[in-house]
């Protein structure tokens, strides 16, 4: 039960920062004249960030009891988080919010990533797993297409007069949208596509492409960071980003260790 302990821990660390920080975007976004959304999305902010510091009282040999517990009140967080920026998407398309500056796009993809944190809690607390090779397609098929988001926010975020870098975030998106269409034909072709030597290929391909959209995005908090460029992307929106990549390049080599007859912990593996 140590183990189930040490994952959860480990999901609630890295996303109720995710969440807190995406609290803090949106908040970003609106306009003057939206307190109410304004103070939502500070009240979420306060909740994720209490999530987060109670995540690093707990230790590995806590009771497997309380940490189920946590697990289901995050979880119920997460979704009430989740129904927020799907509220807030709803407004934006409606155009009701004019002026306001989170992208649509963006907002869809934060709600994505709520939805998958609240769906991987409730997996851990009813020990549900799915068998490897349905993991390793269903993995990349979501974080295939966060990378590829992130790849466009980055370029529209960029100023327009930093071309070269444009170009590079452009590339990266189209590379990442060819990606996605590869996994999700993989995915349709399921049973029959889940032998080693296509999954392994899979694996090795997105590794090579995630790695170099991280490198990229590392450059570029950097960058950042030093006010060596012009773009209007916070200096926390840009470690942001480069955390996911680091999170999605830690599975795939779970995946490729799995696949090449290392020993892995099957947990690790799928969560």
């Amino acid at each position: 039960m140590d183990e189930f302990v040490a994952r959860s821990l480990d999901e609630i660390r890295f996303w109720s920062r995710i969440m807190k920080e995406h609290s803090l975007f949106l908040g970003l976004g609106f306009r003057a004249e939206d307190t109410g959304l304004k103070n939502e999305a500070n009240q979420f902010y306060a909740i994720f960030e209490d999530i987060e510091r109670r995540s690093h009282e707990f230790q590995i040999g806590t009771d497997p009891h309380t940490i189920k517990n946590f697990n289901t009140e995050v979880s119920i967080a997460a979704t009430k988080i989740w129904a927020f920026k799907r509220m807030v998407l709803g407004l934006i398309l409606q155009c009701k919010l004019p002026g306001q500056t989170n992208f649509p796009l963006l907002v869809d993809h934060i709600s994505r990533e709520a939805n998958y944190f609240r769906n991987r809690l409730d997996e851990l607390n009813t020990g549900r797993l799915e068998p490897l090779p349905d993991a390793i397609i269903d993995e990349n098929v979501f974080f295939l297409k966060i990378m590829a988001d992130h790849a466009k926010f980055i370029s529209h975020l960029l100023d327009p007069s930093e071309r070269k870098l444009v170009d590079q975030a452009r590339e990266f998106s189209n590379d990442f949208d060819k990606l996605v269409f590869q996994a999700i034909d993989l995915s349709s072709m399921r049973p029959q596509s889940q032998t080693v030597p296509l999954l392994s290929q899979f694996v090795d391909e997105n590794l090579v492409s995630v790695k170099s959209l991280r490198d990229f995005k590392k450059t570029a908090r950097d960058l950042i960071d030093e006010c060596r460029i012009k773009s209007i992307i916070h200096p926390l929106l840009a470690d942001h980003v480069f955390r996911e990549a680091e999170r999605f390049l830690f599975i795939l080599d779970m995946f490729d260790q799995a696949l090449s007859g290392a020993k892995v912990n099957k947990r690790e593996i799928l969560h």
